[in-house]
């Protein structure tokens, strides 16, 4: 999927430009979760989008996907060490997305992202 670039904002737009994976990645770095309450976090996906971003975010090693061999299936996604690395820039887009908001638009926000530690 990632083509090469020699241009840094490209590169990573590559990796996380999706229109969930960024949200998929800012709720997988509170904890593990099944595919059911990735869904549930963002119920404005579709569930073929959510599958999509998710096998592309894993074949490009942000996200980690275990699959546990008991019956029914069970299947977990995580952050990879690499997925973590991207925190700073989450927490930085959402920071600026709050002052926009309240500044430009005079709108509080109106989503639950809270997460104050990178790691």
């Amino acid at each position: 999927m990632f083509e090469s670039s020699s241009c840094p904002v490209e590169t990573t737009l590559s990796l996380i430009g999706g229109k969930y994976k960024t949200l998929i990645l800012w709720h997988l770095a509170e904890a593990k979760m099944r595919y059911s309450q990735l869904q549930k976090a963002i119920p404005k996906v579709t569930p073929k989008i959510l599958t999509q971003q998710l096998r592309e975010l894993e074949s490009e090693g942000l996200v980690h996907r275990e699959v546990f061999p008991i019956i029914p299936p069970k299947v977990e996604y995580s952050l990879t060490n690499l997925g973590k690395s991207l925190m700073p820039v989450l927490i930085a887009m959402r920071d600026w997305g709050t002052s926009y908001l309240r500044t430009n638009r005079d709108i509080e926000p109106g989503c639950f992202m809270v997460h104050s530690n990178p790691n």
